[in-house]
């Protein structure tokens, strides 16, 4: 693979709730209507952010895979990410370069990760 990520699955039990509450935390993004698939999405900075049902398969939560931001302003954008009603989960902490990373949790308990 030598591409850029396209997509992020977020799996949560309430569609709609989650919709607003990723675009309140991952501002600029924009509500994107799939007509053949009457599936609406968030366009961030072109990575489509797919909010869908959590089920028996695949439930919200923290599980495993979480995928890193880089931000330009790391503490703005934790504060930011707080604000609306993330929590912290992990860090942050100190990596290469002067730069911090942690892990913030979704209302759903779902982690966003942070690097900057």
């Amino acid at each position: 693979m030598n591409s850029a990520i396209c997509a992020v699955l977020i799996y949560v039990p309430d569609v709609p709730a989650a919709l607003d509450w990723y675009q309140s935390a991952f501002r600029g993004s924009e509500r994107r209507l799939l007509g053949e698939f009457d599936f609406i999405c968030l366009d961030f900075n072109g990575v489509s952010l797919e909010i869908v049902p959590s089920d028996e398969k695949l439930s919200s939560g923290a599980a495993g895979t979480v995928v890193y931001w880089t931000v330009e302003d790391f503490d703005e954008t934790l504060a930011h990410l707080l604000a609306v009603g993330g929590t912290l989960y992990r860090g942050p902490g100190r990596i290469e370069e002067a730069k911090q990373m942690c892990m913030v949790r979704d209302p759903w308990g779902n982690c966003i990760g942070l690097r900057g």
